[in-house]
């Protein structure tokens, strides 16, 4: 079995405390992905402030979040057979129906 990333993403017009009946929902769709001991790392919740990026040049930025349309979220770690395998996982998430993403991407494993 093979690692991979899910990189949840919501744009701007996403609410950024989910409903009760949001909540019920992703933890319904995490418990069933746990119970089959799908998840490898069940992951974090990201705040979209306070953010800061640093460039290259030792730069600083403040409030990165308001300058993209979407923003991450959190994320979890699954294992799956491939990567097509992984996105049919990906695709029951209801983060969908608040306009939110996933990327889907295969863990490198370290030696």
């Amino acid at each position: 079995m093979k690692k991979f990333a899910f990189i949840f993403r919501l744009n701007g017009a996403s609410p950024a405390v989910p409903t009760a009946e949001q909540l019920a929902e992703r933890l319904t769709w995490l418990s069933d992905l746990i119970d089959n001991q799908t998840v490898v790392d069940r992951g974090n919740t990201l705040t979209s402030t306070p953010a800061r990026r640093i460039d290259a040049e030792g730069g600083i930025e403040e409030d990165v979040c308001d300058d993209y349309s979407f923003f991450i979220s959190g994320y979890l770690v699954i294992q799956a057979q491939n990567i097509d395998q992984a996105v049919t996982i990906a695709l029951s998430n209801p983060i969908y129906k608040v306009g939110g993403t996933i990327e889907v991407r295969e863990v490198v494993q370290r030696p």
